[in-house]
């Protein structure tokens, strides 16, 4: 008897195990539970010998043989334009040159992962129709997006584009105007595409004012891997300990506001001037330093600078209280309400207590309050975080709620309800009903 062909899926994602990019993690989950869901994965992702940011590829590739996830290596031109994260000429004359070049195309709007999509589609180019389903992108960098139109035109498939962050809306872009032919090309793209998925609802919301995307919008926020926390053990640290990992974007994220906090803690008497200490992990230090020098708080900050995620992991789980921030506003503009870190949910699954600063109507309040772990405060409010401080050095620590609904393991479900919806009609129920006799 001839067996069922698994449904299959063409897997665009720049940044993938093992580099250790942010971005990894969200894409290392889908292709994972998609593979574990039934679906036969490929994954199109830049050849890690040429990136920097290089993790442990012999766990990575041990994972993927059990997984039977698939990969199709690629090149990428014109490496200098991001010689931070690409191995590239960048010394002496080649800094120069590389600098000239990055400056140039800063101000024609040329992206820096541009000399992806060529390497890419040649990468691709033995495969034919029968060997793809559907075409899933994720951004970014939005490069992805185009790269998934060419090869949807080239193999007659759908394309479904997943939005780690907006593209046209990115928070973090300041005052950077906008060019009209980004604008024109990914209301294009979003028109040609079978549908999207985006991280929240606020930037869901948005997406479907300036476009009119509408039903094919789908929330599939990020997640933890609750396999991954299994593994994780509690950092020792042997007082309370608040711990806050990553970076910071100033103006908008900045720490001086939980550090006025720390100050009134400091200069407090009684249990919550108990032995704790406020520890940062990630790679900005300098901003922290100088900001508890100012307070007078330099004796009870421990900088550990950038660690393997796994230590940070341990960090957290070992934690008294976790601080998150979204933004220093009080009320959520537009591009900053969907604003909801993907750190966030790590702290959940590790059942560690959250403090989080967000703005009020921030997606990152709404989304996780089910959960019981996470206490949520404007960047003004000292006063309310000093007292939540102070009950977490007193032991009194909220407990959990729901967290489940937050693991990839549930995540994913929704992902591939999406994935299957978009094959096209003469395939649809042959991929429904190999969904259901999995199940």
């Amino acid at each position: 008897m001839e067996l069922k062909k698994r449904p299959r899926v063409l897997f665009l994602a720049y940044s993938f195990p093992p580099i250790t990019a942010v971005a990894s993690v969200r894409t290392w989950n889908i292709a994972t539970q998609l593979a574990k869901l039934g679906w036969d994965v490929t994954v199109v992702t830049v050849d890690p010998s040429i990136r920097r940011d290089v993790g442990d590829p012999e766990n990575v590739s041990t994972d993927l043989d059990r997984t039977g996830i698939k990969l199709i290596l690629t090149g990428h031109r014109w490496r200098f334009l991001w010689a931070s994260g690409l191995k590239c000429w960048n010394q002496s004359l080649g800094w120069l040159i590389g600098g000239v070049c990055r400056i140039l195309a800063r101000i024609l709007g040329i992206d820096r992962h541009i000399g992806w999509i060529k390497e890419a589609e040649r990468a691709c180019s033995n495969l034919c129709p029968k060997d793809v389903d559907v075409i899933l992108a994720t951004g970014s960098p939005f490069v992805a997006f185009r790269l998934a139109r060419s090869l949807s035109d080239r193999l007659g498939r759908p394309y479904v584009l997943d939005y780690r962050d907006p593209w046209t809306a990115n928070p973090h872009h300041g005052d950077r105007a906008l060019r009209p032919a980004t604008i024109r090309e990914e209301a294009s793209l979003l028109q040609g595409c079978a549908a999207v998925t985006i991280v929240s609802p606020s930037w869901g919301a948005d997406l479907d004012r300036r476009y009119g995307v509408g039903v094919k919008t789908h929330v599939i926020t990020n997640g933890y891997d609750s396999n991954e926390i299994t593994t994780i053990k509690p950092q020792d640290f042997g007082h309370c300990a608040i711990v806050y990992t990553g970076n910071f974007y100033p103006p908008r994220r900045i720490i001086s506001p939980f550090l006025t906090v720390l100050q009134c803690l400091k200069g407090s008497s009684g249990k919550a001037n108990a032995e704790w200490y406020f520890h940062y992990y990630g790679g900005e230090g300098n901003h922290v330093s100088e900001q508890a020098a100012q307070l007078d708080l330099n004796d009870r900050i421990v900088l550990h600078g950038k660690v393997p995620r796994h230590e940070a992991l341990s960090a957290v789980k070992g934690a008294s209280l976790a601080v998150v921030i979204v933004s220093i506003e009080e009320q959520a503009s537009s591009d900053m309400a969907g604003m909801v870190p993907a750190k966030i949910f790590e702290a959940i699954g590790l059942g560690t207590p959250v403090l989080l600063i967000a703005p009020n109507g921030s997606d990152a309040t709404t989304v996780t309050t089910s959960t019981g772990l996470v206490k949520s405060f404007t960047a003004s409010d000292t006063h309310g975080m000093a007292l939540y401080v102070r009950s977490v050095i007193r032991g009194e620590a909220p407990k959990s709620e729901n967290i489940d609904a937050f693991s990839w393991q549930r995540i994913s479900r929704n992902l591939d309800a999406v994935l299957r919806q978009t094959v096209p009609s003469n395939d649809h129920a042959k991929l429904v009903g190999q969904q259901r006799e999995s199940e």
